[in-house]
């Protein structure tokens, strides 16, 4: 079936989660069925049966479109669950009329029940003959299996299958193994035996499909729903759905608990084509997300059924910042005028609302750092005269507009105006930036604190933030399994770290608001702001309120609560045995033997800064590729900054080779970059190594050591920043609301 041909209204609305419901039902009472050791005989597996001829009589819930068919693949197996452990597994297998497969077992027991069709089973009992290569069959019994109907195979049986009476068939397969963990089945040459060879796994395994019509549905249905591109965010940025995050494959273990917290959120995934998307849909349901779907086609389907694709990185969140410009007229002042007041001695103040981090790489040489949720809480102490102009500058234009319009919309005093184009501009101008600067922020007094907190508490009622107590909060920790909660501390780097809420994650809330596709990424999930000074979380909150996509609340402290020291805590969510580690000193004696290829793969920017002497830079979706000219003894190391990224990388490699029965030895560097450095070992620089280009991460302009090539890529990127507003127009409405001047009460739509 093509694209084209798929029924939107049978990929609707929800019936992806319907149906994850429904399983979870069944696997819940299969488990409580098998509880006691099933057994493995017909009698004791036949209730499990049962309940599964009745979840097959849900024809509605695995209909055609999800699991599609066609010449090019007669028959396909679609996974449906599974245990990370390779234990219960639960498959929909596919197929034209006529699909038949030879004699085999499963080494496991298995329940085969009808959805649509008829699926004969001839089963056969294996006898041994005085030929050790070749055994008997001895035909047992015929079972057809349809709707209604179900068959139960002990680990020792052997079956054909054929679709009979001219009918496409869809049928549910439960094993007590999963597919992919049958290493030892054996197949005959034919239905009376003979001899026989052990088969491996399928290698390719799907996952139900969604039409792109039906996302496009789905992404304005007012439901839950998480889009996630699966490339590496390099590829991604080239060429993206607008409301997909990114999500690469190698990294969804770091990754996936952080983005998509609750487990039976509706999840599809994307790439390009869907040559990645399955096999990251297959490390999802294993690490135990329900509700996965793959989008038919991938960019490419969704492209060719005519909707829009986006470049750029945290696109939504720059999108937003063209649209406040667009609709608010936020005023701007050029690099030349405001290079001409400098000089001239105006009062005049500049400030930088990215992060302390990027403010320190490079800065305007007279501006003073202020990231975005902090203008309205310091403001005063940098500009307390209300003449004074007060300048937001970025590195390019969204958290200028948006970091002056927060303070416009706030109602300071002062004039208000964004720096056009930021340090782009000011390089294109051929002037110079200041590198290596940092200044402590000052902390408000206490006038202009109460100024800031009536201005924030004004913007945040405006634009429909809630307020919540500890009750409420509760209520919202309490639906968490129902309703996706994300809840940030929005302070600055060092207070998180000073102490912070247990379970809560850092996100500065300027960075929330100009990337929020890489903190949230859910749609229409519940958001949480810990709002300690009554003004940095009302800000950020009013901002992602009017962004529009979420729920939006914030929630002020108990006066002593019970605090968390430190960064941030990661979890890595393992699917495979612990790969190898090889020590530093190990590895620089292996180098200089020339017995490893070691191949950085944590980002490209990190990299050509500083890596191990004799790395090689790739991301993780091609090292197959460049493992595979390698010659056969060389042990291969896997490099991250602190080892972490490497080991999991490592991990699933270390199983893919194996699948493929490569018996080559594959490690990660135990503590990463960062103990190689510290261990005083030798280091390279720049980029000779890269092997993958910009696979990895967006390269920014600032990148290029060529001037020509820099200031080209300023310009590209501008033009492609102011040219988001009629992009958007394109895509149609997104959600995003502006709020009115605080003399009015209408909001201003996009």
């Amino acid at each position: 079936m093509s694209l084209s041909e798929l029924p939107v209204e049978t990929a609707g609305n929800d019936l992806a989660s319907e149906r994850a419901r429904a399983i979870d039902a069944f696997l819940a009472q299969a488990r409580s069925l098998l509880a006691a050791g099933p057994g493995e005989g017909h009698a004791q597996l036949q209730p499990v049966a049962d309940a599964l001829i009745a979840l097959g009589r849900r024809a509605d819930l695995f209909p055609a479109a999800h699991f599609p068919i066609d010449a090019e693949r007669p028959a396909q197996v679609y996974r449906l669950a599974e245990d990370a452990d390779g234990g219960f597994a639960l498959y929909l297998s596919a197929g034209l009329a006529g699909k038949a497969q030879p004699p085999h077992d499963h080494t496991t027991w298995a329940i085969i029940a009808g959805v649509e069709g008829n699926e004969r089973n001839v089963l056969y009992r294996r006898e041994k003959t005085a030929d050790p290569a070749r055994d008997d069959l001895v035909q047992t019994r015929v079972v057809d299996v349809a709707a209604g109907s179900a068959v139960v195979l002990t680990p020792t049986d052997v079956h054909t299958i054929e679709l009979v009476d001219g009918l496409d068939g869809r049928h549910l397969h439960f094993y007590g193994r999963a597919l992919e963990r049958l290493e030892h089945r054996v197949v005959f040459e034919g239905t009376t035996g003979g001899s026989y060879r052990q088969f491996g796994p399928p290698r390719n395994v799907r996952h139900p499909a969604i039409a792109p019509a039906a996302l496009k549905a789905a992404l304005s249905d007012g439901e839950e729903i998480a889009l996630l591109d699966v490339r590496e965010t390099g590829v991604f940025v080239r060429s993206h759905i607008l409301l997909a995050a990114s999500a690469p494959l190698w990294r969804l273990e770091l990754l996936i608990d952080r983005l998509v917290p609750r487990r039976d959120t509706r999840i599809v995934l994307t790439d390009a084509d869907e040559s990645l998307a399955h096999q990251a849909a297959g490390k999802l349901v294993r690490l135990g997300w329900r509700n996965v779907s793959v989008l038919a086609g991938g960019t490419a389907g969704w492209a060719a059924a005519g909707y829009e694709l986006f470049s750029g990185s945290n696109v939504p969140s720059k999108a937003f910042g063209e649209v406040i410009e667009h609709r608010k007229h936020t005023p701007w002042i050029s690099v030349d005028e405001l290079h001409q007041r400098v000089e001239r001695g105006d009062d005049i103040v500049v400030v930088d609302s990215r992060t302390p981090e990027e403010f320190a790489d490079f800065s305007l040489p007279f501006a003073h750092s202020l990231p975005g949720a902090e203008l309205v809480y310091r403001i005063h102490e940098f500009a307390p005269r209300p003449e004074t102009l007060v300048v937001v500058n970025c590195a390019g234009r969204t958290r200028s507009i948006v970091g002056a319009q927060t303070l416009i919309d706030a109602g300071i005093p002062n004039p208000v105006v964004s720096l056009k184009d930021g340090t782009m501009a000011w390089l294109l101008a051929g002037r110079t930036l200041s590198h290596g600067r940092s200044a402590p922020l000052p902390e408000p007094e206490a006038a202009g604190l109460e100024q800031a907190r009536t201005r924030a508490e004004d913007v945040a009622r405006r634009a429909g933030v809630r307020r919540i107590d500890a009750e409420g909060l509760a209520r919202l920790e309490a639906e968490a399994g129902e309703r996706s909660l994300y809840r940030f501390d929005v302070r600055t780097r060092q207070e998180y770290e000073a102490g912070h809420l247990e379970g809560w994650r850092w996100a500065p809330g300027g960075q929330l608001v100009q990337a929020t596709d890489e903190y949230v990424g859910v749609r229409r999930a519940r958001i949480v702001l810990a709002d300690w000074d009554g003004v940095r979380a009302l800000t950020t909150a009013a901002w992602l309120a009017q962004l529009g996509g979420h729920e939006v609340f914030v929630h002020a402290p108990a006066p002593l609560p019970v605090l968390v020291l430190g960064p941030e805590p990661v979890k890595l969510l393992p699917l495979h045995a612990r790969a190898p580690r090889i020590a530093v000193r190990e590895l620089a004696s292996a180098l200089d033997a020339g017995s490893v290829a070691v191949f950085d793969i944590e980002r490209r920017a990190a990299y050509e800064r500083r890596h191990v002497a004799g790395a090689r830079f790739a991301v993780p979706d091609r090292l197959e590729e460049f493992i595979a000219g390698l010659p056969a003894a060389q042990r291969v190391v896997l490099v991250s900054s602190d080892g972490v990224l490497a080991g999991a990388v490592a991990a699933e490699l270390i199983a893919r080779l194996a699948r493929d029965g490569s018996a080559r030895e594959v490690l990660a560097l135990a503590g990463g970059t960062q103990a190689w450095v510290a261990a005083g070992l030798p280091t390279g620089q720049g980029g000779e190594g890269v092997l993958t280009g910009d696979d990895d991460h967006w390269y920014s302009p600032y990148a290029h050591a060529d001037l020509a090539a820099r200031n080209a890529g300023f310009q590209q990127y501008l033009d492609w920043e102011i040219g988001l507003v009629a992009q958007l127009e394109r895509e149609g409405d997104v959600g995003i609301r502006l709020v009115a001047p605080a003399t009015a009460d209408a909001a201003v739509a996009s």
